[in-house]
């Protein structure tokens, strides 16, 4: 096969993002020629160009950086320039056949939709639902959430496949999208077996603590890392269980709040920030953890999102302490620990009984495993990736006047959808989220 995908990325830098990574891999091992674009970042994404497995990978540099709605502009404006001139560098040098785009955000059909005139394929792939996230973020830019509908309408609408992470998305595609079921898919984010499981613990990362909590993941306000570490003083300052440490891996906006908060509450020697980390040294921690945690709280985009974290920390077999959340508990089953009261010593209480019950740990730790290694590793999903781009290959090239999108209907449809709760979440299931396991 010498089939040709570009895959478009905006909010990470390759290859820190698990999900486009895994998807790379997987189609880089079924013959197709793969390239990457995305903005610098990190050391792991810090040159321009480099060839990594394969995969051809361009950066751009990115100056600006989004914090207030000004300055997402800014970013997203730049980014969306900068991909389209690589496309077109990529498109010169080695051509192409499908455009990969990996939300947030859900601009990336602006870029992909002229190349569609000459017959390329677009695939969606909906990681976040971008205007429950922004719901989150600003709780009034109504106008802006309407806008963030009508971009979600023009991706789903454009798209050959679209591609989602869970059963809430899918649903969400259907009903909100209107997508039809034949090009719309589920390609569950998992590990990959293969290279991902439990090794020796190393004690040194406890520093002479008798239990360690492990953290891994991205650190903004949507993540809850706030709470872990309310929770981790309320377990050292309240409870008197100093015998506790805990290791927070991942980086975000929100990393030196957290480090202040950790500073004003003087948990300097029982927390500690790993930053971003290599798989290896990631599999270290979380090989020598005793309880790992999802503190991401009880929201709407967290209700309906797949949590990759929770699927790692599976895979070492190791449980979980989460707060209750639909997809978490779809996930995890009953190889997690949910703790169905969102504050922090709720959480923290959770942590401290099941690090004091060894036997339950082990059998939960156990139970995860399995989950895992039968229905959620990565080789279940990328055969699934890897069929739905068959039967995208094997399509017709568009007509043009599918490609003429009305931009009135779209708006139509936005328009319907702000009549709709935008916590697009079964009023049943979020009181209850148990109930759908």
């Amino acid at each position: 096969m010498d089939s040709r995908v570009i895959f478009l990325v905006e909010n990470i830098s390759f290859p820190q993002d698990r999900r486009v990574r895994q998807e790379a891999e997987a189609l880089a091992a079924r013959g197709w020629k793969v390239s990457v674009i995305c903005p610098r970042g990190g050391t792991q994404g810090s040159t321009s160009f480099e060839v990594i497995d394969n995969i051809k990978v361009y950066r751009y540099r990115q100056p600006f950086q989004g914090g207030g709605i000004l300055g997402y502009v800014l970013e997203y404006s730049w980014a969306m320039l900068a991909s389209f001139i690589l496309i077109l560098w990529i498109w010169a040098k080695d051509g192409f056949d499908v455009l990969h785009a990996a939300n947030p955000p859900d601009l990336l059909f602006l870029v992909a939709s002229p190349f569609l005139l000459f017959g390329k394929k677009f695939v969606y792939d909906q990681h976040d639902l971008c205007p429950e996230l922004l719901a989150f973020k600003f709780q009034r830019a109504t106008a802006l959430r309407r806008i963030l509908f009508f971009l979600e309408q023009c991706s789903y609408r454009l798209a050959d496949l679209v591609i989602v992470t869970n059963q809430s998305a899918y649903e969400t595609a259907r009903q909100r999208g209107g997508v039809q079921p034949e090009k719309l898919c589920i390609v569950r984010n998992g590990p990959d077996l293969k290279y991902f499981s439990s090794i020796a613990p190393c004690a040194d990362l406890r520093d002479s603590a008798r239990y360690l909590v492990v953290y891994v993941g991205s650190i903004a306000k949507q993540d809850g890392v706030d709470t872990l570490v309310k929770a981790a003083n309320h377990i050292i300052q309240t409870r008197r269980r100093t015998d506790v440490k805990f290791a927070l891996l991942g980086d975000g906006d929100n990393l030196q709040e957290l480090r202040d908060l950790v500073g004003f509450f003087g948990l300097e020697q029982y927390v500690s920030f790993a930053g971003w980390v290599d798989d290896s040294k990631l599999l270290r921690y979380l090989s020598s953890a005793d309880v790992c945690v999802a503190p991401d709280p009880p929201v709407p985009i967290n209700q309906l999102s797949t949590f990759i974290k929770i699927m790692e920390y599976m895979s070492c077999g190791k449980v979980t302490v989460s707060f209750d959340l639909l997809e978490s508990r779809r996930t995890a089953g009953p190889a997690a620990v949910f703790v169905r009261t969102h504050n922090p010593e709720s959480f923290g209480d959770a942590i401290l009984e099941i690090l004091d019950d060894p036997i339950r740990r082990e059998t939960l730790g156990r139970l995860a495993l399995e989950r895992v290694r039968t229905s959620l590793h990565w080789g279940l999903s990328s055969e699934v990736l890897a069929g739905a781009y068959e039967q995208v290959i094997q399509r017709g090239a568009p007509r043009v006047h599918h490609l003429n999108l009305s931009a009135r209907w779209i708006w139509k449809r936005s328009t319907e959808m702000k009549r709709r709760s935008i916590d697009h979440v079964d009023s049943s299931a979020a009181r209850n989220p148990s109930r759908l396991t």
